[in-house]
């Protein structure tokens, strides 16, 4: 089983998201996820995935692994915003990288 721990990040970004559809779709994914079924899922580079959610304009997010069952939710963003959130991701996946070290 995975574990999932959410960033403030993401928190901040899902709970002011309006469409509420795409938060319940959101949520089940993560849930499927934890689980081990991560759906449309690719690697975007520096050790983070991107997991798209095809529901509305299309949701993303963002997400590295810390361990071997341990995700880390880094951000979450629409598919306009995609290139502005990857790079987000990969500066917060640096960042908690050095912290671990």
């Amino acid at each position: 089983m995975n574990t999932f721990v959410r960033s403030s990040d993401f928190d901040a970004w899902l709970s002011n998201l309006a469409d509420q559809k795409a938060k319940a779709r959101i949520l089940a994914r993560l849930r499927s996820a934890t689980f081990g079924n991560f759906g449309d899922c690719e690697p975007v580079g520096e050790g983070v995935s991107e997991m798209r959610i095809h529901v509305g304009g299309g949701y993303r997010v963002y997400y590295t692994r810390t361990g071997s069952t341990v995700y880390v939710l880094l951000i979450g963003g629409g598919k306009a915003s995609q290139a502005k959130d990857i790079q987000k991701a990969k500066t917060m996946a640096r960042e908690l990288k050095r912290a671990k070290q």
